[in-house]
């Protein structure tokens, strides 16, 4: 009786199965944060290419991933012809949502972010710095050349920015960080939806036409198009001059909300599946603001929109391949 209360009345069989189809989404968006581990820091090229990548990523998932389903959804409740309605409000909300955030995200607040993220990256270089001096140094001497090498690596620093400025970074500024903090934002919240959409799937298994086979097969979907988009998030960051473990944190962190959503899903499959198609309408207006308002006009703001436009185009078509591929 008490197994029946309480996974039959509550809803909360595939509880289990949802969390850990959900952990494994969460590890593809980790792995594809990984990433990162290979791409230079302190690149401007690299960082505009980068954010287009994220943007076609975003842009070809919020038709395919979000959209699409939403619209599908509606229907089946019985929207019918006016399927826009519920999609529509979600879009605007989601779009609004954002361009709250950007309004409510205080100056100070963008500083701390830039100022621990610069500190991150000055520890990285002393320490290289201290490495050099002590192979090449004798011990009375260790700190006058400590000096010299640390002067002279900042020195040939700032001459190599000079020479490669359309292609070195400027040091971020309170606007870049705030668009790179928006980006983080809109995946996450692109994230969500996922999350809860696998949860529905592991909880509605037994109904007709839904086995466990195929509630796999949507987690596996969903993780294999999560690689790109924890790589869209790290190698922007790290590119923008942030060190690799600060990069990769954010990175997978973008996912961690998919096994929180993956069994609220379960324990709310009812009222979840009511609110599916404004919640994934809403994750693709959030994201569509965030490339339109904010990373191409980042791109386009240092002069290398060709390779913006390049990022973006490889980005849409990965994520389009992704996404009709696996369906």
């Amino acid at each position: 009786l008490l197994y029946t209360i309480k996974f039959e009345v509550l809803g909360m069989h595939g509880l289990t199965d949802a969390l850990l189809g959900t952990l494994f989404t969460w590890f593809l968006t980790a792995l594809g944060a990984a990433c990162v581990l290979i791409v230079p820091r302190n690149r401007r090229d690299i960082l505009d290419t980068s954010l287009g990548f994220s943007g076609g990523v975003m842009l070809a998932a919020s038709y395919w991933s979000l959209l699409a389903p939403a619209f599908t959804l509606a229907e089946e409740q019985g929207w019918g012809s006016v399927a826009c309605i519920p999609v529509g409000a979600g879009l605007v909300g989601g779009a609004v949502f954002v361009l709250a955030a950007d309004c409510c995200i205080p100056d100070d607040v963008v500083g701390a972010i830039t100022g621990a993220g610069r500190e991150e990256e000055q520890s990285e270089d002393e320490t290289q710095g201290l490495e050099t001096v002590q192979r090449n140094g004798s011990d009375e001497n260790s700190s006058g050349l400590r000096q010299r090498n640390v002067k002279s690596s900042n020195n040939g620093s700032v001459a190599k920015d000079t020479l490669n400025s359309p292609s070195s970074p400027t040091k971020p500024n309170i606007q870049q960080i705030r668009r790179l903090i928006l980006l983080i934002i809109a995946i996450t919240v692109h994230n969500f939806p996922e999350g809860l959409a696998v949860g529905v799937g592991y909880a509605s298994v037994g109904r007709p036409g839904v086995d466990i086979q195929s509630a796999h097969n949507l987690a596996l979907g969903i993780g294999l198009q999560n690689f790109p988009e924890g790589l869209a998030v790290s190698v922007p960051l790290k590119a923008a001059g942030y060190s690799t473990l600060s990069s990769f944190f954010w990175g997978q962190a973008s996912g961690m909300v998919e096994p929180l959503a993956g069994v609220l899903g379960v324990l709310c499959v009812a009222l979840v599946e009511r609110l599916l198609p404004a919640a994934l309408a809403f994750a693709a207006g959030a994201m569509i603001w965030v490339v339109s308002n904010d990373i191409i006009p980042e791109c386009a703001a240092n002069g290398n929109t060709r390779l913006c436009s390049v990022g973006v185009v490889v980005g849409f078509v990965v994520m389009m391949s992704l996404d009709t591929a696996l369906g």
